[in-house]
């Protein structure tokens, strides 16, 4: 078993089960942050967690692999764990949470959907970024309409499939889009075609791969991480002057049940063992 996945165990799954004080002795945690209720979350931990607890954690839908391996670790080696994990897009996730949804832990794709949440206060302390990503663009693997460089997604008649817009990474493609009409060689007419050029708006970016992967759109602005994970896609790159760095930021939601296991895990993901497991599946680090 990969030893950065089985460390977050003693991070995550034993301060459920309150003995994350032990496991911090022996160096293998980030320093405690304080949690919602002032004291630190090791002090929180000791003696009050039971173990049964658990953790919601509402992710981004770029992030879905790299939970599904933290979830599926830690819970065959600690039965009496749960890490329960629900991915779509982050604005959509930061709906729920404003309308009630139980959470522990958001993280997001944008900085800006757990800044709304700290400033309508249902965040519980600052939000803590964890990743970085970039942006690329992707095409079905057959390519049926040859699309070699960015500046052909302005062809007319080409379809393009992009995500709704309050979704980060539309807001992110755009911001791309922007920069490449600066780029020598592209028209000032670009950025107005390829949005004549958008098909369809889907919920989220892994809904916008899925329609790439089944043929179902000539071309997409996606991550460069959720392009990688695909085996049915190809990417064409993105001149390095015009891509997008893009910032996942999480934060512990007010009202959580389990706030500082909470914070350990969010914690422990922008640490050096969390920070191993997301460059195993090509993100970068925090700007």
């Amino acid at each position: 078993m990969d030893r950065a996945c089985t460390s977050l165990l003693p991070v995550v799954v034993l301060a459920l089960v309150g003995a994350l004080a032990a496991c911090a002795s022996n160096g293998s945690t980030p320093s405690a942050r304080p949690s919602a209720a002032g004291t630190s979350a090791t002090d929180s931990a000791t003696g009050s967690a039971s173990a049964n607890a658990s953790l919601m954690i509402l992710g981004a839908a770029s992030l879905k692999g790299v939970l599904a391996q933290v979830r599926i670790t830690c819970e065959s080696m600690n039965s009496g764990s749960k890490l329960t994990i629900s991915t779509d897009s982050s604005s959509g996730l930061e709906a729920h949470i404003e309308q009630g949804a139980p959470a522990d832990v958001f993280l997001s794709a944008y900085p800006t959907n757990p800044a709304q949440l700290v400033a309508r206060g249902l965040a519980a302390g600052d939000p803590v970024t964890f990743a970085g990503n970039e942006l690329t663009v992707i095409v079905p693997t057959s390519n049926p309409a040859r699309i070699t460089t960015p500046a052909d997604l302005m062809k007319p008649g080409l379809k393009i499939i992009a995500a709704g817009d309050g979704v980060p990474i539309t807001a992110y493609a755009m911001k791309l889009v922007a920069n490449l009409a600066r780029q020598p060689g592209y028209p000032s007419g670009f950025i107005a075609a390829y949005t004549a050029n958008i098909a369809s708006k889907e919920d989220n970016v892994e809904a916008v791969v899925a329609k790439i992967e089944l043929g179902e759109g000539d071309a997409a602005i996606v991550y460069v991480t959720d392009a990688t994970a695909s085996t049915k896609v190809t990417k064409i790159a993105v001149p390095a002057g015009a891509n997008v760095r893009a910032t996942d930021v999480g934060i512990v939601v007010k009202g959580s049940l389990n706030p500082a296991a909470a914070q350990a895990f969010l914690g422990w993901l922008a640490g050096p063992r969390g920070q191993a497991i997301l460059a195993g599946f090509g993100f970068l680090s925090p700007p």
